[in-house]
């Protein structure tokens, strides 16, 4: 008997862990096609001069245990502190031994957890802290009630925004139509009005009251201010140290694991254990068709970037991890109203500017130590009105060693657009002064202080919920239709996932298929599940 193959469509995260949970797992060979060039999807790292980005910032944190093991079965946490908590004098948890088990393999076996400074494969615990840029002043992030808030936004505006969420708590929306009434129910409308409409049309490109509430369900569900003040209160009496943060809102989690140089190092690491084990992975090469007969899909064609030939490709199994709207498009003989739903999707797109800096002008005014004393954030999110910019990352809080020169701070401006509109046509020179501008104009940095810049942008980050996203179960029921495909991921499900929904929705195919479930609702039913649920 021939050995039965899955063919997978993509090498992001959901891909890689769907091929290498089936050579874990199964006799089945995965059989990867990237369109791209690059391991790793939106989680890539990418190296610019020994400098090292990360597009969009991955924490590695996840509620579900399965998914913490499988990170640190791959890459074990440091036993020895990191160059930049041995320079500081920082306290981390750290790690006598750790567990591995190779592929395959029953039994795991206990390792020396690695020291960052000697070895490359290795996770940091790293300490989390994002704050709010309003008003050209901090605020933390989620919202405080606390001294610096009310001081920085003023007495009359705390009164406002207290006696709308009473309001709200007495007299909710009842049925919540839109991100706006998901908000509004959980914050109250001033708060919602002073700090997130502005940011989610930044974000999106819409008001939130022209989207689905869908969003909020999967990234803030748990999130209100009632949680904030009872984890505010909890933390004045304990500390959570551990790397499980059980019990603790994800959105108010205190630290994270995190790959020497960034989340694509993990996923190149996977890539190669694939390749190792029997497993193919083949670059440049985009699915243009699929093939079925009604109830599987028997076949899909392939098209080699580099020279335009056409291949088919059989399996036995399918994955799927592109974007919907290009699969249906793909895809033979489909019913025209689901042809028109899938055409309907919209998809946000995004744009870093790496900037390499002598120094940031902000000044650290936090009781956390810093190497050089920048500011302690892992990211900022930009809340100013008068600029583009969405969220800013400082590589050097991640990890010292994205960072080629110690004595340098390097960071990335965020932008979210649509692909052909008029910041992502910009040339890489003029975006790349443009985002430099923004920066110096709400005084986080000077000028003459940018020592190099680079310009990146990622197609199709983010799957947006709204165009014809309320129609979107029009499309789910038509690809459930065939038994052997599987849409995961974010873009294969349009959905906001995060990396750890992204690997489970691939986690639980592949058990599907071991225990013969044809059914895709326990697929669908993840990131919708009170555990799973993230941040704004």
């Amino acid at each position: 008997m021939s050995q039965k193959t899955a063919i997978i469509i993509g090498a992001g995260p959901a891909g890689l862990t769907a091929a290498y949970e089936l050579l874990d797992k199964t006799d089945i060979k995965p059989i990867i096609y990237e369109k791209s060039e690059y391991i790793g999807g939106i989680s890539k790292t990418v190296e610019y001069k020994g400098n090292h980005i990360d597009i969009g910032g991955h924490r590695f944190f996840s509620k579900n245990d399965r998914v913490m093991k499988w990170w640190q079965n791959i890459m074990p946490l440091q036993g020895v502190p990191a160059k930049d908590d041995l320079a500081l004098g920082r306290e981390v948890p750290l790690h006598k031994d750790c567990l591995k088990r190779e592929i395959g393999q029953e039994k795991s076996e206990k390792i020396a957890a690695p020291d960052p400074e000697k070895e490359d494969k290795v996770m940091l615990n790293r300490g989390r802290l994002s704050r709010i840029y309003f008003l050209r002043k901090f605020f933390d992030y989620p919202i405080k009630l606390n001294s610096n808030t009310i001081k920085n936004l003023g007495a009359l505006r705390m009164i406002k925004i207290g006696l709308s969420y009473v309001k709200v708590v007495i007299s909710p929306i009842k049925e919540e139509n839109t991100l706006e009434d998901f908000y509004i129910n959980r914050f109250g409308k001033e708060l919602y009005g002073t700090f997130f409409d502005d940011y989610n049309i930044k974000l999106w490109g819409v008001s939130c009251s022209e989207i689905a509430p869908d969003f909020g369900a999967q990234r803030v569900k748990g999130l209100s201010i009632t949680k904030v003040i009872t984890h505010a209160l909890k933390s004045g009496f304990s500390k959570n140290d551990s790397i499980e943060q059980k019990n603790v809102e994800t959105s108010l989690i205190g630290q994270f694991m995190y790959p020497k140089y960034g989340p694509g190092q993990i996923w190149e690491e996977v890539a190669r254990i694939i390749t190792e084990n029997g497993g193919e992975i083949h670059f440049n090469q985009e699915a243009v068709g699929i093939e079925h007969d009604g109830n599987g899909v028997k076949q899909i064609k392939i098209k080699d970037a580099e020279t335009g030939e056409i291949k088919s490709v059989e399996g036995d199994y399918f994955f799927s991890t592109m974007p919907v709207k290009d699969l249906i498009n793909a895809t033979e003989n489909v019913p025209q109203n689901v042809q028109d739903v899938a055409n309907g999707l919209i998809y946000r797109d995004f744009i870093t500017v790496g900037l390499l800096l002598n120094e940031l002008k902000i000044k650290n005014e936090t009781n956390q130590k810093t190497i050089n004393n920048i500011v302690p954030d892992n990211w900022i999110y930009i809340q100013e009105r008068d600029v583009k910019i969405g969220r800013l990352q400082i590589f050097n809080n991640w990890s010292p060693y994205l960072v080629n020169d110690d004595s340098k701070t390097w960071i990335g401006l965020e932008y979210f657009c649509d692909e052909g509109d008029e910041y992502w046509t910009m040339s890489d020179e003029d975006f790349s002064k443009f985002a430099i501008d923004e920066l110096a104009k709400i005084d986080i940095i000077d000028k003459k202080d940018v020592l190099d810049n680079v310009v990146i942008r990622v197609q199709k980050t983010y799957p947006a919920y709204f165009g014809t996203y309320d129609q979107f179960d029009t499309v789910k029921d038509f690809t459930n239709k065939f038994e052997n495909l599987f849409l995961i991921g974010r873009n294969g499900m349009h959905r906001y996932n995060n990396m750890d929904h992204s690997m489970l929705t691939a986690m639980t195919a592949v058990d599907n298929i071991i225990k013969g479930v044809t059914s895709k609702d326990n697929l669908w039913c993840i990131n919708t599940e009170e555990e799973y649920h993230e941040e704004k």
